[in-house]
């Protein structure tokens, strides 16, 4: 039986899944990622350091225009459109399937593609709120602001992303934990689970099906039930509901 055939018939056979995914579900939408070779390429010339520090909360607090200059260039993909994996996900969301999608991404691609229950562990640029008066502002005011962003106030409008350095969110971190506890599937896909403390969640699982879709190895490749190497968008097309 091939790959997708055992993923199929999981899949087809499980009606509490849950869906944790990082980067690499929204490269399909030509969204690359800023850790990714090139990435850190492009920060060192340009900007003379690497990602994680220019996107850290001390970058943010004492080089707050530099920060929202590489912000705005390198994590905002306004035109970007949901790919195969967004679409599936939704679709399997609404079968009754998919009880929540938790993702690291924060490009909404997840909402924009139909998904109703999705928990972002590391916010959303669509979200944006003064840091005096907690007043919100949405991705496009961002993106229309000379410099840094500024209130009616005259407070500076703070992302809704959580930045190196930045604790998650109790709330979602939660949630998340009781969604991947209670749940008879996991699928984790474009994630190297890596990256802490998100890539610690996988490890709150105690269901049946282990399903691990990613490019390359993950460290938890031998836990998995179904290992699958390649693209997830290109998975998840071959899927049916």
């Amino acid at each position: 039986m091939s790959k997708i055939s055992q993923l199929q018939e999981i899949i087809t056979n499980s009606d509490n899944i849950v869906f944790f995914g990082g980067a690499g579900v929204s490269t399909e939408s030509g969204i690359p990622d800023f850790r990714s070779e090139s990435g850190i390429f492009k920060s060192l010339e340009k900007y003379g350091d690497t990602p994680e520090n220019l996107v850290s909360h001390s970058y943010y607090i004492d080089h707050t225009e530099e920060f929202f200059e590489y912000y705005k260039e390198n994590l905002i993909f306004e035109d970007a459109t949901p790919n195969p994996a967004h679409l599936k996900l939704a679709e399997l969301e609404k079968s009754g399937k998919i009880k929540a999608v938790i993702t690291q991404n924060i490009d909404g691609l997840h909402q924009k593609a139909g998904s109703k229950n999705v928990l972002e562990l590391h916010g959303s640029v669509h979200r944006n709120y003064c840091q005096i008066c907690s007043k919100e502002y949405d991705l496009k005011y961002i993106l229309e602001s000379d410099g840094i962003p500024k209130c009616e106030c005259g407070g500076i409008i703070k992302p809704d992303v959580v930045l190196y350095e930045e604790p998650l969110n109790n709330n979602i971190l939660s949630l998340s934990i009781d969604y991947i506890q209670n749940a008879n599937t996991l699928i984790i896909g474009g994630t190297s689970l890596v990256v802490y403390p998100a890539a610690g969640l996988i490890n709150y699982f105690n269901g049946e099906n282990l399903i691990l879709i990613n490019k390359s190895e993950t460290p938890y490749d031998n836990l998995a039930t179904l290992v699958i190497n390649d693209a997830i968008g290109e998975v998840f097309s071959q899927i049916k509901i």
